[in-house]
């Protein structure tokens, strides 16, 4: 397939990078540098600003599908508006390039954890991802209204960590994942492995979908 994918230097974003082209997909790189990607066949990169929905159409029009893990960084201040803003570009130039298929990669802040409680709403919801949980959540609810683009939206387990690919894990929705009484974990690259397998085969249209061991 023809994949475009926005935020692939970050966290998420390199996992990604690495099993697209594993699975020998053509990527075109959406984003700001070249500088951190590795050399490959099958990659290529486009210079957009994710901030700005035109330079994302031009970047990502031809594509079968567009992965979005983008984030502004959690050590910016302003990342609740930097992020739905972000979000915002990015939706409506997907729109504009005619690309049905839509990933985005938010947070597990959004997840429930009892009846009508999400993660980001208890009180030991650590303070420094609060906006950014806030943010991707508030993403999510915007996208479960729009019905021009074939969307998904990738919610990791609690505990997200640098580890080896196993290709074994489990799916849910919207209620968070758990290891016994302890909230689920998973690696960047088995997450990686969660979401390319839904660009390949799409099992969560319009849904929220989480994954964890």
């Amino acid at each position: 397939m023809n994949i475009a994918l926005i935020g692939a230097t970050g966290f998420v974003g390199s996992a990604l990078l690495t099993e697209l082209l594993s699975r020998d997909h053509i990527v075109t790189v959406a984003g700001r540098s070249a500088d951190k990607l590795p050399s490959h066949k099958n990659l290529r990169f486009v210079q957009a600003d994710a901030y700005d929905a035109a330079q994302v159409a031009a970047a990502v029009r031809g594509q079968d599908a567009v992965i979005s893990a983008f984030n502004p960084g959690w050590d910016k201040k302003d990342i609740h508006d930097l992020f739905l803003k972000g979000h915002e570009a990015i939706v409506a130039g997907v729109k504009q390039a005619g690309v049905k298929r839509f990933l985005e990669v938010g947070g597990a802040g959004s997840l429930f954890v009892a009846p009508g409680l999400q993660a980001v709403d208890l009180p030991s919801f650590p303070a420094e991802w609060k906006d950014g949980a806030l943010a991707a959540r508030e993403a999510l609810n915007r996208l479960r209204s729009e019905q021009q683009l074939e969307w998904t939206f990738v919610s990791p387990a609690a505990h997200l960590v640098p580890g080896e690919r196993t290709g074994k894990f489990r799916l849910g929705k919207d209620e968070m994942l758990m290891s016994g009484d302890e909230p689920g974990s998973i690696s960047t690259a088995d997450l990686a492995v969660a979401i390319v397998n839904e660009v390949e085969l799409p099992q969560h249209i319009r849904q929220r979908f989480t994954a964890a061991y």
